[in-house]
């Protein structure tokens, strides 16, 4: 199974991310690339973006997508499990070295499963 995962960081907490953090990030990271648990990750950038809205018909375009600092998404990854509490263990691993924060979790639908 497939499945997006979503950090937002914690708004109240100072952006602490030091070498120690970023070796053991990038540890993970390569772990998951070479044993085929991490498909693909990044990071969003804030600036350049936007949010695209339909409402009846009519299209609106607003500048930067995020209304609060709490909404800000730093990063994503595309991840390979075997269930949704294997990808909840995956992403309780990122979160212990990305800190505090929120991570979302989404389960792709492929082939019959929950397309239209």
């Amino acid at each position: 199974m497939k499945f997006l995962t979503i950090y937002t960081p914690d708004p109240t907490k100072p952006a602490d991310f030091g070498p120690e953090q970023q070796q053991r990030m990038g540890a993970l990271i390569e772990q998951g690339f070479k044993d085929g648990s991490l498909l693909h990750t990044g990071g969003l950038l804030a600036q350049g973006s936007a949010r695209v809205s339909l409402t009846a018909g009519r299209i609106t375009v607003t500048d930067g997508p995020y209304a609060e600092a709490k909404e800000v998404i730093a990063g994503y990854a595309l991840i390979e499990a075997e269930s949704t509490a294997a990808a909840i263990e995956q992403t309780r691993r990122f979160l212990e070295i990305a800190g505090d924060g929120t991570s979302q979790i989404h389960r792709i639908a492929e082939g019959d499963a929950g397309c239209p």
